[in-house]
């Protein structure tokens, strides 16, 4: 590619701002959607399919992922092993075959994610997989970050008018270019994730630089897709605005499966899920220290000291500081005016640990 393509490709990423609001499946403008990845973690069971939304909606999340996959349709008999780890599929080709469920058991889980509260997405992996979701009924799209550069499939996709999440994983910037330009060019609403396609990702490749850089270069909502199997990288993505999170969910870290290291459990997503909504409040309410300071005017007084006779004082006495200890609570004059009262005469006695006034004072 020249490089005067590479500019135009990039000056077309930049031009115009997709509409926050016009993605309407997201929640509040300041708040971040959770979207947990089932992927392949049921098994091909549907019971187990069903058992994860259940667990995933008890921990707080907004959204259900799954993936879509038609062996026939995505896979030849040749295509290679990412992790060898099943020794009940032959082949590649026949573990996507026995992922599958058919359509009615799709729009079965859909019906089950939405009386969960939750938005059912799933990534389709070829034109069949959108079609059939199509049908189903999706509210947005997952694009996974292995079919950025398919353009039939985001041009199927685009057909539908839905929003976008876009997976960056295993993408340079050229081709991740060419995905945001085509989809802003068909005013498509998109959100653009940062990825590490590493299972489990080390906290050395999660990227969180790139959360602000894809944001300013794409002039569009970012959020980051996790595979560090941690809670920690959604945190702290959380605290830069990101707009979706998504992370791979296991019931059990004894579970069968290749993403099982790079998933949290039901009882970490909900940790995760908490404590993003804690980081949002806190973000959402800026405090003024004087105010603040003000309202706990009573607890300061609790907790500050007066100047007291370190010992019985009789009348008469020239202070010096052997005189003066420091002693809660601060209902008298307090330690910084200490060196003011040296040198002066007392008008009368004061017991040890006294608070001394100003109208003790000559």
């Amino acid at each position: 590619m020249t490089a005067r393509c590479r500019l135009s490709i990039f000056a077309s990423v930049c031009m115009g701002r997709l509409m926050l609001d016009s993605i309407e499946f997201l929640p509040d403008r300041d708040r971040c959607m959770v979207i947990a990845e089932v992927a392949q973690a049921h098994d091909g069971s549907l019971g187990l399919a069903h058992a994860f939304i259940d667990g995933i909606a008890s921990a707080g999340a907004h959204a259900v992922k799954f993936q879509t996959h038609i062996a026939h349709a995505e896979s030849t008999a040749s295509e290679p092993w990412r992790v060898r780890f099943s020794l009940q599929d032959s082949s590649r080709y026949d573990y996507w075959k026995r992922m599958e469920f058919t359509e009615e058991q799709w729009l079965g889980l859909k019906q089950h994610a939405e009386a969960r509260g939750l938005v059912f997405l799933s990534s389709p992996f070829s034109l069949e997989a959108v079609d059939l979701l199509t049908r189903v009924g999706m509210r947005a799209w997952k694009v996974a970050s292995g079919e950025i550069s398919n353009l039939p499939l985001l041009q199927r996709i685009a057909r539908t008018r839905l929003p976008v999440l876009l997976s960056t994983g295993m993408s340079p910037l050229i081709e991740i270019d060419q995905a945001v330009a085509f989809f802003k060019s068909e005013s498509i609403p998109l959100i653009v994730l940062q990825t590490t396609s590493e299972y489990p990702c080390p906290a050395e490749r999660v990227g969180l630089n790139l959360i602000l850089f894809l944001k300013n270069r794409y002039n569009c909502p970012v959020g980051l897709s996790d595979h560090s199997g941690k809670i920690y990288p959604g945190l702290a993505a959380a605290t830069m605005g990101i707009r979706a999170l998504e992370v791979h969910v296991t019931l059990s870290r004894e579970a069968f499966g290749p993403d099982v290291a790079a998933s949290l459990t039901t009882q970490e997503l909900r940790q995760l899920t908490e404590g993003i909504r804690y980081i949002e409040t806190m973000l959402a309410n800026p405090v003024e220290k004087d105010i603040i300071a003000e309202e706990l005017a009573d607890m300061r007084v609790l907790f500050s000291k007066s100047i007291v006779a370190a010992v019985d004082l009789p009348s008469g006495t020239i202070l010096e500081e052997r005189h003066l200890a420091f002693k809660k609570p601060g209902t008298g004059l307090p330690p910084c005016h200490s060196a003011g009262l040296l040198g002066r005469r007392l008008r009368r006695s004061l017991a040890a640990d006294a608070t001394i006034m100003e109208s003790d004072l000559e």
